[in-house]
């Protein structure tokens, strides 16, 4: 069920990017809303009838996946004809915006889908199917920034000609390489993290919870402080430090070992996680002509899924032939490394 969500940033991101190059990004955006509610509802009327199966649930989450693929791709590549390109800006609603999405989905999705589920099966799903529609109904009040102006070339040429921007632009594939490596390296602790946190750190399952939380309130105040943490850093630099955080986070839970510890340091890598995709947003924004900007976010989206699957595959082999520690001094020095990489060099004289 959990890869069947990832799946169609694999398949069908890049397409979907080049498309939305060409369409109307809030229609676009509109579109997917109303798609993943109708989804949704179906998946609610299954549930209530008894019809809901594992392969019915599967093609529900493929289907709001192949939506959310087009979504994000066009909300990424709005934020800039709204806001502009100034750093500043950019750093501003690229908080904000990734505070919102971790409030939502990391401090108030989980306990509310907890205590409806606890309520009626169905009601998670009907509640999502509502979230939708309200989504919608916000995207419909956006300025009109109609489309990109993409040259209308043939489906394939024009992802070539994304991934082109991407590779021959130093400071983009710098940023893309960061992703990957933090995205590789934070599922390669948290393939396991569950079992650390109550194997090793005697965390009750109740409680296993609020300690992940911990985490996503450090996102939420770096994300709403972006503009300021942010503001005499490169995105390279930004995103070279955030990695050398995660580096010294794993360390610190494995090294502590203390329930309450970990609980601060991953409030630290919530913080870290959230400037890493302020930076990312905002750099590629920045460096990426308006009739590529869809293309390019999906490339990005690409990188960041596929590390970020091959990192939990990871994890739960070392875990397994090596012990729960094994992931995070691995993880700790695959994003040190790429924290050394990713620092910009000063030109040579």
């Amino acid at each position: 069920m959990t890869a069947a969500f990832f799946v169609p940033w694999l398949v069908i991101g890049l397409p979907a990017g080049a498309l939305v190059d060409r369409w109307n990004r809030r229609r676009v955006m509109l579109a997917a809303d109303l798609v993943r509610a109708l989804v949704l509802t179906v998946a609610a009327v299954l549930v209530v009838t008894g019809g809901a199966s594992v392969p019915a649930l599967v093609a529900a989450v493929l289907a709001v996946g192949a939506a959310q693929c087009f979504f994000d791709s066009a909300a990424q590549a709005t934020i800039p004809a709204v806001a502009g390109r100034d750093k500043d800006a950019l750093a501003h609603v690229n908080g904000r915006f990734w505070a919102l999405d971790t409030i939502g989905r990391g401090l108030l999705g989980p306990p509310l889908g907890s205590a409806a589920f606890a309520l009626a099966r169905a009601l998670p799903f009907a509640i999502d199917a509502a979230s939708f529609l309200v989504s919608a109904w916000l995207v419909r009040r956006l300025p009109d920034t109609g489309t990109a102006g993409a040259a209308r070339e043939g489906l394939l040429s024009a992802v070539r000609a994304g991934l082109r921007h991407v590779f021959r632009t130093r400071e983009l594939w710098a940023l893309a390489l960061s992703l990957g490596a933090y995205n590789c390296g934070f599922n390669l602790v948290l393939a396991t993290f569950v079992l650390y946190a109550t194997d090793v750190l005697a965390v009750p399952a109740a409680a296993y919870g609020a300690l992940v939380a911990a985490g996503a309130v450090g996102g939420v105040v770096a994300g709403w402080r972006a503009r300021a943490l942010t503001r005499r850093l490169s995105y390279r630099q930004t995103t070279a430090l955030a990695l050398g955080v995660q580096a010294l986070v794993w360390l610190g839970v494995l090294a502590g070992a203390n329930v309450w510890m970990t609980g601060v340091l991953l409030a630290v890598g919530g913080a870290g996680a959230t400037l890493t995709s302020v930076a990312v947003g905002s750099g590629r924004q920045a460096l990426t002509p308006d009739d590529l900007l869809g293309r390019v976010v999906a490339v990005f989206r690409l990188f960041g899924m596929g590390a970020a699957g091959l990192g939990a595959l990871m994890g739960g082999v070392l875990a397994r032939l090596f012990g729960l520690s094994a992931p995070f001094l691995v993880a700790s020095s695959l994003v040190a490394a790429a924290a050394l990489l990713a620092w910009p060099r000063r030109p040579r004289a």
